[in-house]
């Protein structure tokens, strides 16, 4: 079982180290990957600038070579996006329009990351076993992008 409290704890140490957002997104992909069990992916995807605002990006990530562009409304990552609120997918082949980076992945889990009210990105975990992710992932991943967003700046 991972302890959430503890993996945020851990976060604001490197935050409190270091304020870029890459440094700091790529040791929480690290965090996550290495303390979560039965994942096969975790990372973060984040807004486009100018005429992308639409799209998310690759971010930082643990895990195999995954997807570089992913379009709003697109997928599960762009459809937290578009939407703003968490998607919790037991069965990532069960969902419309589901965009298969990882052909191993069977479930996953992604939050969107705000500044100001809006998505500026999202955290986004895989998984190779089905209904991998409870609502206790759900609200300890959900503190943990909290604490994200109290330290991360785009500009």
């Amino acid at each position: 079982m991972t302890d959430y409290r503890e993996l945020c704890s851990q976060l604001e140490g490197f935050a409190a180290e270091e304020g870029g957002y890459v440094p700091l997104l790529s040791n929480a992909s690290a965090l996550l990957f290495l303390t979560m069990e039965k994942i096969n992916w975790a990372g973060f995807y984040l807004t486009g600038k100018g005429e992308r605002k639409d799209t998310l990006i690759l971010g930082p990530f643990q895990g195999k070579p995954a997807c570089i562009r992913i379009p709003y409304g697109k997928g599960v990552c762009g459809t937290a996006a578009e939407s703003g609120r968490v998607q919790r997918v037991p069965d990532v082949h069960a969902f419309p329009g589901h965009i298969a980076c990882d052909c191993d992945s069977r479930s996953e889990i992604v939050i969107p990351i705000l500044r100001n009210g809006h998505v500026v990105g999202v955290l986004d975990i895989d998984s190779p076993v089905e209904d991998r992710f409870s609502e206790e992932d759900e609200k300890g991943l959900g503190a943990f992008v909290r604490v994200l967003e109290q330290y991360i700046c785009f500009d």
